[in-house]
């Protein structure tokens, strides 16, 4: 079918999409939140039956989380790394109650809602690019599997061996996260999250200051020894996003810990910025520190595979009449975890939008069915 007749058919459907996107937005599922993770798993579950009856759901519990959701078009994979793999997210950033404060709703052609642009109108699209093929009776060039994780946006600490373990089937995976001004990304920084607490003396502030140990004054000084390891030219940044330490307002504070937000474009920066954080030492003696946490995504690296997938997806935009631009982004996804494993990824296919965690969350209405007719065909194309 010819990129134009595509494009027309999901025309036809876009209402009918819309209403879908509204429905699943309007089901609350922030991380941590098995009740609205189960009401959107069961949401999914309802829609594929509706497509096809051969489809096999597969429903995984994650303790503290929810559930992680599998659909495949194929009980069986025929040949290692035959099937292709699309890849996306249930859970949300706001938490139950946000969309009294920001409405689902449609205004000036946009369409908003909590996690609307990350990234539940972009699950609707997978299940309306399988609707088609199921319509039509077509084939996709290789099985489809859809994984979508229920923790991706607090570390994906229980999604990732499941992201990995489809990842080693895959020939390649396309990655339904939100587009950047439209453009697919090929290429995202790793990150870690570390945690560094210090444990001092406490003391009265007023009577004797000198017999206590300020944990405070620690971190205030090692953060200060943090911001040294930032190298932009590179791209590796190093950030202390939150603080907090301390007991009452005339205690020495014996207690403090902050977070370290880290992001590096290569396995060789990681390494070196983990054993520069993980051999800080105390610059009061009296002072104890520890760190916690570690490297949790690897990059996803622009590389001759990602290039060809997106040159293949860029000449099929052209023949739907539009520029498909590509960029490399700061924010990681489940994505980060495929590409290491050596499988080519192509990234933030969802549609356009902006605002991805705040409460002006929106898509453009009228970039759905060009998302989703770019997409169908490529995965008709060998």
């Amino acid at each position: 079918m010819s990129s134009q007749k595509l494009l027309e058919y999901f025309t036809n459907q876009r209402d009918k999409i819309v209403d879908s996107i509204i429905e699943i937005v309007e089901i609350e599922s922030p991380s941590y939140d098995i009740s609205g993770s189960r009401n959107v798993a069961d949401f999914l579950e309802n829609e594929a039956r509706k497509i096809s009856d051969k489809f096999q759901i597969e429903r995984i519990f994650a303790e503290n989380y929810g559930e992680h959701f599998i659909l495949r078009t194929q009980s069986e994979i025929p040949n290692p790394k035959s099937q292709i793999l699309l890849l996306g997210h249930t859970d949300t950033v706001h938490p139950i109650g946000t969309k009294a404060q920001n409405p689902t709703r449609i205004k000036d052609r946009k369409l908003y809602g909590c996690g609307t642009f990350d990234m539940k109108a972009n699950v609707v699209l997978m299940f309306e690019i399988l609707r088609f093929f199921a319509e039509f009776d077509l084939e996709p060039t290789r099985p489809i599997t859809v994984l979508l994780s229920c923790d991706e946006e607090v570390g994906s600490f229980t999604g990732r061996e499941i992201v990995e373990r489809e990842a080693l089937k895959s020939a390649f995976c396309l990655v339904f996260e939100p587009s950047i001004n439209g453009k697919v990304k090929t290429g995202r920084k790793g990150t870690g999250m570390f945690t560094l607490k210090a444990h001092g003396i406490p003391a009265h502030a007023g009577l004797e200051p000198e017999k206590g140990a300020s944990a405070i004054l620690e971190i205030s000084r090692q953060i200060e020894k943090l911001h040294t390891l930032n190298n932009l030219q590179i791209g590796t940044t190093v950030n202390v996003c939150t603080i907090s330490g301390g007991t009452t307002t005339n205690v020495i504070p014996s207690e403090a810990e902050c977070s370290i937000d880290v992001r590096f474009t290569s396995m060789a920066e990681a390494e070196r910025i983990e054993n520069e954080i993980r051999n800080l030492k105390s610059f009061d003696k009296r002072v104890s520190i520890e760190i916690l946490g570690e490297i949790n995504r690897p990059p996803l690296e622009r590389n001759e595979n990602v290039i060809n997938l997106y040159e293949k997806a860029r000449k099929i935009a052209l023949e739907l009449k539009f520029e498909l631009g590509e960029a490399q982004v700061g924010g990681a996804s489940d994505g980060n975890f495929v590409g290491v494993l050596g499988v080519p990824v192509l990234d933030g296919l969802g549609i356009s939008g902006a605002g991805a965690h705040t409460l002006e969350e929106f898509v453009f209405v009228e970039d759905i069915p060009r998302r989703a007719a770019l997409i169908a065909n490529l995965l008709l194309t060998d």
